[in-house]
């Protein structure tokens, strides 16, 4: 007798759920049911919203953030914002907490990653020759860096302050302060936590 199974298109999607964060098999399960047998689970309008953000989104070729393809980007286009100071942070995510936190008015610089080297992520992994790139237009006065405070966000920043401070001396040099407990990120932090972080940052080698 042969073994019954979910027809193959419902396979198909369940196989595609499965592959999202947190999203196990048992759980890819109940959604890809929950979309099909539910009369207001609006399958159809998720999968059209699914397929504009993915034509219509994109990143930020300048800061790394989240674009539109029809309106630009919210940061770079923002003339109100402070072109002389440019926080440097790991993912496009950490600049929404930031935000929150109205501690901060400058630019931003998403890295998409940080130095790992037992995931082989080094330097040229990352965002760094365009961020090296954005001080060369001499706008830029300080340099925040607001990488996590675990072990690769302190190599991270301990990498790129090196780098700045040795092709760009003029320009300063800070580190989030107090406030970010050892070994969190951005994404745990609460508002209040980030503005005393940002307000609170200290120069480098103090």
């Amino acid at each position: 007798m042969n073994k019954i199974a979910y027809p193959a298109e419902l396979q198909n999607l369940i196989g595609h759920l499965k592959r999202l964060p947190s999203i196990g098999p048992r759980t890819a399960e109940r959604i890809a049911l929950w979309l099909l047998r539910s009369p207001d689970s609006c399958s159809a309008d998720l999968a059209q919203a699914l397929g504009a953000a993915s034509l219509g989104v994109l990143l930020c070729p300048s800061c790394g953030f989240f674009a539109s393809r029809t309106l630009g980007c919210p940061l770079c286009d923002d003339p109100a914002r402070d072109n002389s100071a440019l926080c440097v942070i790991e993912q496009a995510t950490d600049i929404l907490p930031l935000e929150r936190s109205g501690a901060f008015h400058g630019r931003y610089h998403a890295l998409h990653g940080r130095l790992s080297p037992l995931d082989n992520v080094g330097p040229d992994d990352l965002r760094i020759p365009s961020l090296l790139q954005r001080l060369r237009v001499g706008q830029v006065r300080e340099v925040i860096l607001a990488t996590g405070s675990d072990v690769e966000g302190e190599a991270t920043a301990h990498f790129l302050g090196q780098t700045i401070a040795q092709t760009f001396p003029h320009i300063a040099l800070s580190r989030l302060a107090q406030g970010l407990p050892a070994g969190g990120g951005l994404d745990s932090a609460d508002d209040l936590t980030l503005f005393r972080a940002l307000s609170g940052r200290r120069p480098l080698g103090s």
